[in-house]
């Protein structure tokens, strides 16, 4: 079988990395994602390869193709080859010789198929040379990518031993490839291995997550996770039926044609209580972005104000979320309507203008501007007649209120 020619397999700065480390004997080969995306007649935006070259004479060779040599991952054979500003990821052939988990010790090695076999499934264990666009696979994974099958390469406990990050990348690739059930002797060591996952970093288990929750339909996966107790050590507060809750959010996203939000999709996921939501935001490390966003949407899930009401107080993006999540079947087309090529209006009402009209600088200006914008935004924004309507109404009370003092 042979990889279908596209035209990112002609590329210049690929064929330069290609041809500094083509040998007499053996060129290097593509392997992994890119030869999955486009067996799959996906975009392929990263091209890994590998080769039987070592690092040291990876390096060597690049940089005697005047090709840029980062040694980012050196100890494990990794160098990022650096061509006309576009990058790639040339990895050694590789054994493992010890794993605890969480990394492994490595020996550099010559043969295809031991490269292979320390991989984590079938489907990324796929080569292609490069000139031919020969595919070779040592695992069966062409069968497993036509199927739609996620399958761990050997046994499936030996492979969470070596990296227990695998765990999660099961159910992430299996809800971006795969259809049907999940691969039962995967989820079994899933299941069984599930609290080997508190030896990770947080950091690593968020960025696995937030890859979850970015595809298009992770719901199913997520619900899976539920039932086999997997976020059971890193994320014990996501509600039990999640999974429904999700299918429900992505509809909506689908129908509206919005983007996959990770802080709305982690939202519908997690209770809606702010004091949890920030829990579990300190707990994964997450980036204050997406924390900010959670507690707005934590703090906001039970408002009763408008699509631009909430808007106005945190944000379109966030408005829109909790349109998404929250508003009532009837209505939330409605709503999230009334937020297209919407401008968030600045009140038309300036602290002078309350000076102009009699009021004293200090304190009770700041007072009157805030009871204005408050009746403003009750109103949902009306025009600039009515504010000074409204500006005049206060200014009169403040006033009154200040001969009585």
């Amino acid at each position: 079988m042979q990889l279908p020619d596209a035209p990112w397999l002609h590329d210049l700065s690929l064929r330069r990395v290609i041809d500094a480390l083509r040998t007499d004997g053996q060129s290097p080969r593509i392997v992994g994602g890119a030869v999955r995306d486009a067996l799959l007649g996906i975009e392929v935006a990263d091209v890994d390869i590998a080769t039987p070259l070592v690092p040291k004479e990876v390096i060597r060779r690049l940089e005697a193709a005047h090709v840029k040599a980062v040694p980012t991952g050196i100890d494990h054979g990794t160098i990022t080859a650096v061509a006309d500003g576009h990058t790639f990821e040339v990895t050694t052939l590789r054994r493992d010789v010890s794993t605890d988990g969480r990394r492994a010790a490595v020996e550099f090695a010559t043969d295809w198929i031991e490269d292979a076999a320390r991989r984590d499934f079938t489907i990324n264990a796929l080569y292609a040379d490069p000139d031919s666009r020969e595919i070779f696979d040592y695992f069966d994974g062409l069968t497993d990518l036509k199927a739609h099958h996620v399958r761990f390469i050997g046994n499936a406990d030996q492979r969470i031993a070596e990296d227990h990050l695998r765990i999660l990348r099961l159910f992430r690739f299996h809800a971006r490839f795969g259809q049907g059930a999940i691969d039962a002797d995967a989820v079994r060591a899933a299941s069984t291995h599930a609290n080997k996952l508190m030896a990770l970093s947080r950091e690593r288990i968020a960025d696995e997550l937030r890859k979850l929750l970015s595809v298009a339909n992770p719901a199913p996966a997520v619900q899976a996770m539920i039932d086999n107790g997997i976020f059971a050590t890193f994320l014990p507060e996501i509600i039990s039926d999640a999974g429904s809750k999700l299918a429900k959010l992505i509809e909506r996203e689908q129908l509206s044609a919005s983007k996959a939000s990770v802080s709305r999709r982690l939202s519908a996921i997690l209770p809606v209580d702010a004091a949890i939501v920030e829990k579990v935001a300190a707990r994964l490390k997450l980036s204050n972005r997406l924390r900010t966003d959670l507690m707005h949407l934590a703090t906001n899930a039970k408002s009763d104000q408008s699509a631009r009401q909430l808007a106005y107080a945190i944000g379109p993006e966030n408005a829109r979320d909790l349109v998404l999540l929250n508003s009532e079947e009837q209505n939330w087309r409605e709503e999230l309507a009334s937020l297209q090529d919407w401008e968030v209006p600045e009140l038309p009402v300036k602290g002078g203008d309350l000076i102009a009209k009699g009021l004293r600088a200090g304190p009770v200006v700041a007072k009157t501007l805030q009871a204005i914008e408050r009746q403003w935004v009750a109103e949902t924004f009306p025009a600039e007649p009515r504010v000074r309507e409204i500006a005049d109404q206060l200014v009169a009370g403040a006033l009154r209120d200040d001969k009585k003092a």
